[in-house]
């Protein structure tokens, strides 16, 4: 809870206006069957109907002022709910866009949103009942206990007995159900990651005739949901039919017991209807309070999820430390002896790494699927945290950068290219967001983007959606090639970037690099030979480990793994595309 406390003192008003005008609403409430047994005891029986009117306008101004007092506390617990359910939101989508990769691997993409989503949705609504409710029920249930004792001592004790049997049953439900609601956003975040995964990838799904199995999967994850649901359903229910069994049985031993004593003459007709009334009252807001149970119940299982996100510790991989460094002529990239295992991996993905890249200099990654190219290329970000050896980026430790600092320096392509719902300017503006339209323009004719743009009715005003779903996997490529080129980095690297695009644009592309880029560091990962043996050097991995470093050259020479690799595509002869 201290996690949040923080976002709660915003509203420490509306916490004491809101619970004073909801005891103010119940005091009132409190009084409404004294006021009848007054009007049953004397008016009526009288005949004195001025005395009925003055009591009956007297109730009617009470219940006014009662629904005004709800009013003001109903407007305080909105405010205060939907502000800190806001802050909250904000607060948890930015301490999870500052997790590394790690991190979110561990929890997964899903869990995280649903976390964001459903779980602050669920402390929301409990801090709405804590102020319009927290306050209300106990004084109600207090008061009307007080008030039935005060009437008769004798028969009020029938009420006092009942109270335990109610705490026992509520103490036994919550303790029944607090882990079972755990259970069911367990289950709705792994049927959310089932459904997720079916959507984006739909087309596989059909590609491969796996529709049945995928919708028996879903179902399977549904009916699992369904069953731990049903499971804490049946729990919980038993609170409202348990506490109307009690009182309900109450209220008869009142009837009966009430009724002795109004023969006997020590109680009058407007008292036994007073004590029912508030015991009614208090009926009411015993379920209530089960329902209060059920919710907050609920609430505290979404309260540890939403803190056990807050609570995770900064990874070093993102700290804002050091500030901004001048630039030092250095290699551009060094690896040292630089070994990584992913959290839970076991086997390491990448073994003793070493290689030194000048500035300026172009290095060319290849090897099969698998073997660590883009593990490496996460480790100069300093995405990942290397568990041996040293990665240092124009002669600095990348762990001695701060996360913008470092990253400004870098322009990523990953192999997945990720655009966003905007315009095509937004998008190339992500990492640059003052860049003017000349340098945009630049970056994509460099990117091979520009001709495709240019043909779009709004140029770079023209709508992407969310995705780029209206753009084809090369025409996203390209993109996120020219939003690094944007950036204008230090060092580009280039994760498979240009996999979905033809011999001809992907040579055009490159020969572009190389003449519009004069001085900027370059790493291409690929699994084409031609697209890399033009670099200064090519480093060539294997089951995670330097199978070759040199030049293309050199390793057609010395390295069987990287000759294998280039005679396969090229039927047997050596290829030498520009």
């Amino acid at each position: 809870m201290r996690y949040l406390a923080k976002y709660l003192k915003p509203y420490r008003l509306q916490f004491i206006i809101g619970p004073a005008f909801k005891l103010l609403e119940a005091v009132l409430e409190l009084f409404m069957p004294i006021m009848m047994a007054l009007i049953i005891d004397k008016g009526i029986p009288a005949g004195d109907t001025g005395y009925i009117l003055a009591v009956g306008g007297l109730m009617l101004l009470t219940a006014s002022v009662g629904l005004g007092s709800a009013v003001i506390c109903q407007y305080s617990a909105s405010v205060a709910s939907q502000g800190f359910g806001t802050a909250v939101r904000n607060a948890l989508f930015k301490k999870v866009l500052s997790l590394s990769y790690a991190q979110v691997d561990k929890y997964g993409v899903q869990t995280l949103s649903n976390r964001i989503t459903n779980d602050v949705t669920q402390l929301q609504t409990a801090v709405a009942m804590t102020i319009r409710l927290v306050i209300r029920a106990p004084f109600i249930c207090i008061g009307s206990v007080v008030a039935t004792l005060l009437i008769d001592w004798k028969l009020g004790l029938v009420v006092v007995c009942a109270l335990p049997l109610f705490a026992a049953a509520l103490f036994l439900v919550m303790r029944k159900s607090s882990p079972m609601y755990t259970k069911v956003q367990e289950g709705l975040d792994d049927m959310s990651d089932t459904l997720r995964e079916n959507l984006s990838g739909v087309r596989v799904i059909r590609a491969f005739a796996r529709e049945d199995a995928e919708k028996e999967r879903f179902a399977g994850r549904n009916r699992e949901l369904l069953d731990r649901t049903l499971a804490v359903g049946r729990v919980s229910t038993l609170l409202n039919p348990v506490t109307n069994l009690i009182m309900n049985f109450s209220i008869i031993a009142i009837i009966w017991f009430g009724g002795i004593r109004v023969d006997a003459g020590d109680l009058s007709q407007g008292q036994i209807l007073a004590f029912i009334s508030y015991v009614t009252q208090m009926l009411s807001v015993l379920i209530v309070v089960a329902n209060l149970v059920v919710l907050f119940t609920r609430a505290f299982a979404s309260l540890r999820r939403v803190s056990e996100i807050f609570a995770l510790e900064d990874d070093p991989s993102e700290k804002e430390a050091g500030g901004p460094a001048n630039r030092i002529p250095a290699p551009a990239v060094e690896f040292k002896d630089v070994s990584f295992a992913y959290p839970g991996g076991g086997e390491e993905a990448l073994s003793h790494i070493s290689f030194t890249l000048p500035a300026g200099e172009t290095l060319g990654i290849i090897g099969a699927t698998g073997a660590g190219k883009s593990t490496l290329a996460a480790l100069i970000g300093r995405f990942y945290t290397p568990t041996a050896g040293q990665v240092l980026v124009e002669g600095r430790p990348v762990e001695d950068y701060g996360a913008a600092d470092l990253r400004g320096r870098i322009g990523l392509v990953p192999q997945r290219v990720e655009l966003f719902a905007g315009t095509v300017a937004d998008n190339l503006r992500l990492g640059a967001p003052d860049a003017p339209e000349n340098l945009l323009e630049s970056a994509a004719k460099t990117a091979q983007a520009y001709a495709f743009i240019d043909r779009l009715p709004e140029d770079f005003n023209a709508p992407v959606r969310k995705g780029g779903a209206n753009f084809s996997g090369g025409q996203r490529q390209r993109l996120a090639i020219a939003r690094a080129l944007v950036k204008q980095p230090a060092v580009l690297i280039l994760d498979d970037a240009a996999s979905a695009l033809d011999y001809a644009t992907d040579a055009a592309l490159r020969q572009a690099l190389r003449r519009d880029c004069k001085g900027m560091t370059t790493v291409i990962i690929s699994q084409r030979v031609w697209a890399v043996q033009n670099c200064h050097q090519i480093l060539v991995l294997e089951d995670g480990a330097v199978a070759g470093l040199g030049s293309h050259a050199q390793l057609m020479e010395s390295c069987p793994a990287y000759r294998e690799i280039a005679l396969s595509q090229s039927d047997g002869k050596e290829v030498s595309h520009a």
